[in-house]
C-alpha cells in the first residue's frame, strides 16, 4: 500500500465515522446492550478497516462491513470473558447477526432509542449531555471535557459511570411508551437545549461548535420522529436563536443585546425556516413549552422592534408548563420592557432568594435598578453580575453598561 493509498483509506474511514458513527453505534448497542463494548468494537473495526481496505480496497458497502466486523470483534470479547449460560445465549444470537449480509441502507436506524437511553432520568443532567454528545454526535472525551471546562479524566469517569449505571440499573434500550412519552421527550429536548446553551456561552473559543451539534441532533429528532410539534418547536427555537449569531458580538468583543443588534447581520434563511417550523407545529394543536419558547424568540425578532406585550403573555403561558424562578425572571424583564417597571422590580424582589446564585438574575436586576434611579443598588448588582459572567463577552457588555449608566 502506497502512502497516498494509506492517506485515502484513512480519510475514508474518518469521513464514514463522522457521518455514520451514531447510526452504527446505535445498531451495535441495540444488539450488544453494552455501551462500552459497542464503542470498543466499533473502534477495533475502524482500525481493521485501515489495514484491510488498504489491501483490498474500500468495500461497496463500507457501513455494512464495519457493522459486521464490529459484531465479530464483540463476539470475540464476549467469548474471551464468557462465564455463564446467559453469555452463551448472547453469543448464539450475535452470531446470527454477525453472519447477516445486511446492506447498509437496511441497517435499522436505532438512534432514537439510543437518544432516549442517553437521556434517561436516572442519569444526572450533565451525564445525559455528555453521553449524548459522545454516542450520537461523536465528540471525543477530550472535546466534551473542553466544552464543559472539565479535566479529561473527570469527564472520562463521568462517561464511564453513566454507561455503568445504564447497565447496572438495566435501563431499557427503548423508546418510551405513550404514557411516558411526553415527560421523557422533555428530558431529551432539555439535553439538546443544554448542549446549545453551552455552545452559546462558550462562543467561538470552542474547538467544536456545540450550537451546530445541538441543531444537528434536533434535525435528527425531526427526521426520526416526524410530525411531533414539540420537537419542531425545539428546532425552531434553536434556529431562531442561531440566526442572530453574527450580530451577537461587537468589534470590541462585548456581547450586543438583541434589541441593539444590526438586523442586517441576521440570517434570513434560517429565520424563515424557524418561523415555518413554528407555524407547522402550531397547526398540530399539541401545545408545549418549546413551542411557546420558539414563539417568544419570534416575538423578540418582530419588525421593527420586539412585541413586548405579546412576550409577557407568552411567558405567562409558559409558566403553566414550567413554573420556575427562571421563567418568572424572564417574564419580569419582559414586563419592564412593556412599561411596567415597578411591577417588574417587585417580581424580581420575590425571586432574590431563589436566584441568589444565578448570574442572569443579577444582570437583569442591575439593569432595572438603574432604570429606576437606584444607583447604589444598581452598581452593586452590576459588580456581582460581572464577577459571575459566564464569558468575557458578557463581562465586557456588563462593564460597558455599568459605566454608561448615571449610577
Amino acid at each position: 500500500m502506497t502512502a497516498s493509498d494509506a492517506i485515502a483509506v484513512t480519510r475514508a474511514v474518518e469521513a464514514l465515522l463522522r457521518q455514520d458513527r451514531g447510526r452504527l453505534l446505535a445498531a451495535l448497542i441495540a444488539r450488544l446492550r453494552d455501551f462500552q463494548l459497542a464503542e470498543d468494537a466499533l473502534q477495533e473495526a475502524a482500525l481493521s478497516a485501515l489495514t484491510h481496505w488498504g489491501r483490498a480496497g474500500i468495500p461497496a458497502s463500507p457501513q455494512g462491513w464495519l457493522l459486521r466486523v464490529a459484531l465479530r470483534k464483540a463476539i470475540d470479547r464476549i467469548r474471551a470473558g464468557q462465564r455463564d449460560d446467559r453469555k452463551s445465549a448472547d453469543l448464539a444470537r450475535l452470531a446470527v447477526d454477525e453472519a447477516d449480509e445486511t446492506p447498509p441502507e437496511d441497517i435499522p436506524d436505532e438512534r432514537l432509542r439510543l437518544i432516549f437511553t442517553c437521556c434517561h432520568p436516572a442519569l444526572d443532567p450533565k451525564s445525559r449531555v455528555a453521553l449524548t454528545l459522545r454516542t450520537i454526535a461523536g465528540l471525543s472525551t477530550p472535546e466534551i471535557a473542553r466544552a464543559f471546562l472539565d479535566a479529561e479524566p473527570t469527564m472520562g469517569q463521568r462517561l464511564s459511570r453513566a454507561k455503568a449505571k445504564i447497565a447496572a440499573a438495566r435501563i431499557p434500550f427503548a423508546i418510551p411508551g405513550p404514557e411516558d412519552w411526553p415527560d421523557r421527550l422533555q428530558s431529551v429536548l432539555a439535553v439538546l437545549y443544554l448542549i446549545y446553551n453551552s455552545g452559546y456561552t462558550l462562543g467561538p473559543q470552542g474547538d467544536r461548535d456545540l450550537c451546530a451539534e445541538a441543531i444537528f441532533l434536533a434535525r435528527l429528532l425531526v427526521h426520526l420522529r416526524p410530525q411531533d410539534a414539540e420537537i419542531e418547536g425545539c428546532l425552531a427555537l434553536l434556529l431562531l436563536t442561531q440566526s442572530r449569531a453574527r450580530a451577537r458580538i461587537g468589534p470590541d468583543g462585548a456581547t450586543i443585546p438583541l434589541t441593539e443588534q444590526d438586523r442586517h447581520l441576521w440570517d434570513r434563511a434560517t429565520i424563515a425556516e424557524g418561523l415555518a417550523l413554528i407555524d407547522t407545529a402550531m397547526i398540530r394543536r399539541a401545545p408545549g413549552p418549546y413551542q411557546v419558547k420558539a414563539a417568544i424568540a419570534a416575538c423578540h425578532m418582530a419588525d421593527p422592534a420586539p412585541d413586548w406585550p405579546q412576550i409577557v403573555a407568552l411567558y405567562t403561558r409558559l409558566l403553566d408548563f414550567e413554573p420556575t424562578p427562571v421563567i418568572r425572571l424572564n417574564r419580569a424583564v419582559a414586563l419592564a420592557e412593556a412599561g411596567h417597571l415597578a411591577q417588574a422590580l417587585s417580581d424580581l424582589a420575590s425571586l432574590a432568594e431563589a436566584l441568589h446564585d444565578y448570574q442572569p438574575f443579577h444582570a437583569a436586576h442591575a439593569d432595572l435598578l438603574a432604570r429606576a434611579g437606584q444607583g447604589q443598588a444598581a452598581r452593586a448588582a452590576y459588580d456581582r453580575a460581572i464577577a459571575a459572567a459566564p464569558s468575557p463577552a458578557d463581562a465586557a457588555f456588563l462593564i460597558k453598561r455599568r459605566e454608561s449608566r448615571p449610577i
